[in-house]
């Protein structure tokens, strides 16, 4: 079943350059499974999301096709309803989508690998994946005459800069985690990002 669903999802990312490719995937299925066994989590629940949790995101793919094809999926490897439930349950609600998602995430096995995806998010791989994103995408490096916005007041997709990206989301996380081991890893992180911040500022200038 896991070899079956690497090989789907490997498909799924083949020739991403958002930051979003399989190597991504890889880092959050090795840090969720560090965590939920730490936790104590339903390990297979916590691997078969890792590997999927970027299938069914609206910023790499249509959402209602992907939700379908996700469940073909299901069909053909011949998943237990309740492992079935329990995925998509936590592929619903994991995304930060500007904080709206806030509070709907309910498992445990969900906060494991919402944890292990958000880390992978921050520090240096995160700096990293944010200009991959922002090139991708079209967003330029900085702007300072363009502000931070409240995103649970504007629209998260418009046009902004990576420097943004930062103060709206990326030094959010780290009073965002929900175990202890995800808070441990993301206080070294969070610095880290805090320090290349002030650093590129003063580059900047």
């Amino acid at each position: 079943m896991i070899k079956e669903t690497e090989k789907y999802v490997k498909d799924f990312h083949m020739g991403d350059s958002s930051g979003h490719d399989y190597a991504h995937i890889e880092r959050v299925r090795k840090m969720a499974l560090t965590i939920g066994r730490e936790e104590q989590a339903d390990l297979l629940i916590v691997e078969m999301a890792a590997l999927l949790h970027d299938t069914v995101d609206d910023k790499l793919t249509d959402e209602v096709t992907a939700w379908t094809k996700l469940e073909n999926f299901f069909d053909q490897i011949a998943l237990a309803e309740d492992k079935r439930d329990a995925i998509k349950h936590i592929l619903k609600y994991m995304s930060f989508k500007g904080g709206k998602n806030a509070g709907k995430l309910e498992s445990l096995e969900g906060k494991v690998v919402q944890d292990a995806d958000r880390l992978d998010a921050i520090g240096a791989i995160g700096i990293a994946r944010t200009f991959m994103y922002a090139g991708k995408f079209g967003d330029i490096m900085y702007d300072p005459l363009i502000p931070p916005r409240d995103l649970q007041q504007a629209d998260y997709r418009e046009k902004t800069h990576a420097i943004n990206h930062f103060y709206e989301k990326l030094l959010k996380l780290k009073d965002l985690m929900n175990t202890e081991t995800g808070r441990a890893i993301a206080a070294e992180r969070h610095e880290f990002m805090e320090q290349f911040v002030a650093q590129f500022k003063k580059e900047w200038q």
